[in-house]
């Protein structure tokens, strides 16, 4: 009777090479499993907040400065800006809102932004889960507000947006980056 398979017989010589190649090829995994994450350069963020009972939730990319100029170079002025990195950022309300002079009922919304030295305008628009601002629509505006802007008692390094929680029924909104905060009152209806 004849095996049903034949297996190569093979040296001591080839079988120390093949042991040392897997032990190398394991050793090479784990070093690499240990190595830590690396941190993205713009972190996805949330600011959360409850204003008058209702929550609010702001979700964006927060870039960092990182020895470039932000404002009026990166973020040039008077063009769509995505109001942080990678994905627009989001808005999410369980309640009617008035952001500035925008009546935005209870919904998902993508918040724009067009930076300018003395004032910004912010922009509710009722399109979601765009990247950047290449799908902006125009047409798709719930609508715009002006938004004041002034200096942060210190610089931001990192983009970002704050609305803080209040038992009544109105904040402020403030998006704050380099040498710059912009900032629109929040009310809920």
């Amino acid at each position: 009777m004849q095996p049903l398979l034949r297996l190569p017989v093979r040296s001591s010589a080839g079988m120390r090479k093949l042991t040392l190649l897997s032990l190398s090829l394991l050793l090479t995994a784990a070093i690499v499993a240990d190595e830590p994450a690396k941190k993205p350069l713009s972190p996805a963020t949330k600011t959360e907040a409850t204003v008058g009972g209702k929550h609010i939730t702001i979700d964006y990319s927060a870039p960092s400065k990182r020895d470039r100029v932000i404002m009026g170079g990166l973020v040039p002025y008077g063009k769509v800006w995505r109001t942080g990195a990678n994905q627009a950022t989001t808005l999410k309300t369980d309640t009617d809102l008035m952001i500035g002079s925008i009546h935005v009922p209870a919904g998902t919304y993508t918040l724009f932004t067009i930076p300018n030295e003395k004032e910004w305008t912010l922009i509710v628009n009722k399109q979601s889960g765009l990247w950047g601002t290449n799908s902006y629509d125009e047409k798709q505006n719930l609508g715009q507000t002006k938004m004041t802007v002034s200096a942060p008692k210190k610089p931001v390094e990192t983009f970002c947006i704050v609305l803080p929680s209040s038992k009544e029924q109105k904040s402020t909104l403030s998006m704050m980056w380099e040498n710059t905060q912009a900032s629109v009152p929040v009310i809920v209806h």
